[in-house]
């Protein structure tokens, strides 16, 4: 991690047709590439959500790729992020798809 470069934690919700199409691997996937440590689940009302954790601008980068990219198969209708904060400390060990 760059020294001098806060960690944050955000919260995020994905809608449109992101289960069934391996939107929660290829999150997973993307955020240990990028150093990134949370977790993802599907919900019960068709959308993906989880927290990110991690160097900010790695966080900057997983947003962008939730709001535009995510898996082949997926097509993203909305991309939600809330309670954003500062953290001392990272609160997860790896990123985990949550069932």
């Amino acid at each position: 991690m760059a020294e001098g470069e806060g960690l944050v934690s955000v919260d995020y919700e994905v809608s449109g047709k992101v289960q069934g199409v391996f939107f929660r691997k290829y999150t997973q996937g993307e955020a240990k590439r990028l150093g990134l440590v949370g977790w993802v689940q599907n919900t019960g009302h068709g959308t993906v959500q989880g927290r990110i954790q991690g160097p900010a601008a790695r966080v900057r980068e997983l947003q962008e790729w939730l709001r535009k990219t995510g898996s082949p198969q997926s097509r993203i209708s909305r991309a939600e992020f809330r309670n954003e904060k500062t953290i001392p400390v990272l609160e997860h060990k790896d990123f985990q798809i949550l069932k």
